[in-house]
């Protein structure tokens, strides 16, 4: 479990790369570098000010190509394969939601490509733009709007949500049916995972690691 971190004075210094600001109560600090597994918090609101970052943007940037190659297999394979009276039917995540539309289900189609699909393509989209610019020490094109935009996006993307459901719809549908797990959920599983690390990324350092370009 992280630490809050300890003996962070309040000041007014003349560099404000070497602040800190609350953006909860505006009180100030002064930076200092954390230990693993630390966290600097506010001491008057008890907000997260910082804290140890332990993956650099190259590191980031290999773990979005990563979900990416993953998040395509997860979207072409076969999710889980039924079986009745020996028929066997494979669907994919878009088969689906194609059937679910099909079916009257619109509203449930469209949040399912969504947050399945849209979402999460977008935010990996983002993060490695930003990211690779990051690398190179310079803000991407675009880099506050897009700032704003992953800000907003992350909330949305429910990919362990869907992993949780269709193990459940499994579980429940192995008593009327041969089911049998295809790539595709594991895929999902895989890109779950790597979605819960980036979640615990905090994108915010980007403005302080990149400098703003000069107008």
């Amino acid at each position: 479990m992280a630490t809050a971190a300890r003996n962070t004075d309040c000041l007014h210094a003349h560099s404000s790369d070497a602040l800190l600001i609350c953006e909860h109560c505006d009180t100030v600090y002064r930076r200092r570098p954390l230990a693993r597994g630390e966290v600097a918090r506010c001491v008057r609101c008890g907000a997260e000010l910082d804290r140890h970052r332990a993956l650099s943007a190259n590191a980031l940037l290999a773990l979005i190509l990563t979900a990416m190659i993953v998040f395509v297999q997860a979207n072409i394979w076969p999710i889980f394969t039924l079986g009745l009276n020996g028929q066997f039917s494979a669907t994919t995540l878009w088969g689906m939601i194609v059937t679910m539309w099909e079916q009257g289900a619109q509203v449930v189609a469209v949040l399912a490509a969504a947050t399945l699909f849209f979402f999460p393509m977008t935010k990996m989209l983002v993060m490695g733009w930003l990211l690779w610019f990051a690398r190179l020490g310079r803000r991407a094109p675009g880099f506050a709007p897009l700032m704003v935009a992953l800000h907003r996006v992350g909330p949305w993307t429910m990919s362990e949500v869907f992993v949780l459901g269709a193990l459940v719809a499994i579980v429940k549908a192995h008593t009327y049916f041969e089911v049998v797990a295809d790539p595709g959920i594991y895929a999902y599983g895989a890109l779950t995972l790597l979605i819960t690390i980036f979640a615990g990324v905090d994108m915010r350092q980007l403005w302080e690691q990149t400098p703003e370009p000069k107008a």
